[in-house]
């Protein structure tokens, strides 16, 4: 089941009362490969409960291009889900770039860890940001350029 910035909240208020350390991740997954599962499972590690937030088909687009993302938006989500590579997906809107909705998914989360790659854009501001909620960013996984989305796109794996 794939939740909303706004469904998710009451979930991780519970999660937090209980003690729990909430992982936070966000990103395209698109066909979801081996670096993705790697990176999932790093971040994982570092706490109790990993909450990934999957980016919108709109912002696939306009960040890598038409054509993407290959798998529609629900479907990525339901493949992490499916693969047991998370406890909770948050489906983001197109107007994740709009700093009101980030601060929003993290006022929802209020992740102790907000798990990055080591290539994520932003870092210095995302960490700011994860302070202002309590948390702390932490790169969990080193980005490998030679297993992408784009990279097997391009290749012709697809």
């Amino acid at each position: 089941m794939a939740y909303t910035i706004a469904t998710i909240k009451p979930i991780c208020e519970e999660l937090h009362q209980e003690g729990k350390t909430l992982v936070l991740v966000t990103g395209f997954f698109d066909l979801l490969h081996v670096e993705h599962i790697n990176f999932l499972k790093k971040a994982e590690a570092v706490g109790d409960v990993l909450v990934v937030g999957v980016e919108s088909d709109a912002r696939a687009r306009k960040l890598k291009g038409e054509g993407r993302p290959v798998e529609p938006q629900q479907r990525r989500g339901e493949h992490i889900m499916d693969l047991g590579l998370a406890d909770y997906c948050v489906l983001l809107g197109d107007d994740f770039d709009n700093i009101v909705a980030y601060k929003s998914l993290l006022d929802a989360v209020r992740p102790n860890t907000y798990a990055v790659s080591s290539h994520t854009d932003h870092q210095e501001n995302k960490q700011k940001l994860v302070e202002e909620y309590g948390g702390k960013l932490m790169v969990v996984h080193d980005w490998n350029p030679e297993v992408s989305t784009t990279q097997l796109i391009s290749q012709n794996h697809v």
